[in-house]
């Protein structure tokens, strides 16, 4: 879900129940994402690659071409094997 900021107030029980059934919802400014509202006790550690990937290419912040290369050599290594 994304609502720009000036709404927020008029929108805030949808935004909490957004957030409570496990939803991100970005606040935006002038069309603009300027911050992320997750649950406090879903919390993640990390996101799983399929969910980050989908969430960097919708936002078109996907990392350029020669980074992506150079991060998919050793995905999936451990230490050891480095």
């Amino acid at each position: 879900m994304e609502i720009e900021v000036r709404d927020l107030e008029h929108r805030v029980a949808a935004v909490i129940d957004a957030v409570n059934a496990g939803e991100r919802v970005t606040l935006t400014l002038n069309g603009k994402a300027v911050a992320d509202v997750a649950s406090h006790g879903r919390r993640m550690r990390g996101l799983p690659g399929a969910l980050m990937r989908e969430q960097l290419v919708d936002q078109g912040r996907a990392a350029d071409p020669a980074l992506t290369r150079e991060l998919e050599a050793p995905a999936g290594q451990t230490l050891a094997t480095l």
